[in-house]
């Protein structure tokens, strides 16, 4: 990753020390300077508005406003790359998944006993978290860093051919990302045990889906898990694709398995919606339903679309519910749309498009 100029970072910490070291930290990597440091949310927000940084590295608990507040109130009003530092998280946590859900790019736990020492010690993690959060577009602010080519399905799999699908099962195909993790909450909990087996896209970073699935399995009457390399799509089960694998649903006679793949970001992620979306289209045609709910960006739109083509029936989220209305918005404008539906009646549409009634 190569910048023009250095990545100016903004950092929260009601922690003098903290403060001084994360600067200590970042001014010692030539791609990075510290803009600034904030004692709360409060003087945090007063700096912004006099100039905006390119990352904001954040802590969760501080005086006057706590970091998950502050953060939501940047995503919905001055979106901007976000990491997380914080002794409160930790691998794996519920708390991990709220700052994530939040719109948090990146989240790296603090050693529980804070000392320079300890917090050099974490100097890696923090650095790598920065650069990464750098080169995450959360916003329509021009990028500071070379712009990489914007991929599409075919670096991962050829489009998809004209040709009839013999009749199988049906099989949901569900993408999403910004606001998804709470989303997809709603509506796995209103599916019955025995509904079509659906596999997921959600953008979420590596190790974390795991998580996530335990977390939905836990909830749901569905079985919920993160999807290993060629597991079989069951009815009554929910297959998630792991952070920064791209997950495709291959055909086995009249069942389906999933494929997990390295590959390059498509649509400037991994996994990618519109590599999911192609699969299902080549592999399922007439016997899919795709689904794509809240997300920035456009990620999804191309590959509901070949899903329609190939006869598949395709569901977007309505704007009322979004918490962004990106993904779903440029799917309709594509015309790869046959239902829109607030977020409280995606399950019912999935069950009347698999022609079963809502339990």
């Amino acid at each position: 990753m190569k910048f023009r100029k250095k990545v100016r970072v903004l950092i929260v910490d009601d922690s003098a020390t903290i403060r001084q070291t994360l600067s200590e930290i970042i001014t010692s990597d030539p791609a990075l300077d510290v803009m600034a440091t904030a004692s709360d949310p409060y003087v945090a927000a007063s700096r912004i508005e006099k100039e905006i940084p390119d990352v904001i590295t954040l802590d969760i608990e501080m005086p006057r406003m706590d970091g998950i507040t502050f953060l939501r109130k940047v995503m919905s009003q001055k979106p901007l790359p976000i990491v997380i530092c914080s002794p409160l998280i930790e691998e794996g946590s519920a708390l991990l998944l709220e700052v994530l859900d939040a719109g948090a790019v990146d989240a790296v736990p603090l050693p529980k006993i804070i000392s320079r020492q300890s917090l050099l010690e974490s100097s890696d993690r923090i650095l790598s978290a920065i650069k990464a959060a750098a080169a995450t577009r959360v916003g329509r602010r021009p990028a500071l860093w070379d712009a990489t080519p914007k991929l599409t399905a075919d670096a991962i799999l050829p489009p998809p051919t004209r040709r009839t699908v013999a009749a199988t099962d049906k099989v949901v195909c569900i993408g999403a990302s910004t606001g998804g993790t709470e989303s997809l909450r709603v509506v796995l909990e209103a599916l019955p045990p025995e509904s079509p087996g659906l596999v997921i896209v959600q953008h979420m970073p590596e190790a974390f889906t795991a998580t996530f699935a335990r977390r939905l399995d836990s909830l749901c009457r569905l079985s919920v898990r993160e999807a290993q390399n060629g597991d079989l799509v069951h009815r009554g089960q929910a297959l998630i694709a792991p952070g920064n694998r791209h997950l495709l649903l291959q055909r086995m006679g009249t069942r389906y398995r999933v494929e997990l793949k390295d590959g390059p970001l498509v649509s400037r992620h991994r996994p990618s919606v519109d590599v999911l979306f192609r699969s299902a289209a080549r592999a399922a045609g007439r016997n899919a339903i795709g689904v794509i709910m809240t997300g920035m960006g456009d990620d999804g739109a191309q590959g509901i679309l070949e899903m329609r083509r190939a006869g598949a029936a395709t569901v977007a989220e309505d704007e009322s519910t979004c918490v962004v209305f990106g993904m779903p918005k440029e799917a309709i404008k594509r015309g790869a749309i046959q239902s829109v539906v607030p977020l409280e009646r995606i399950a019912v549409e999935i069950l009347r498009r698999s022609k079963q009634e809502p339990a």
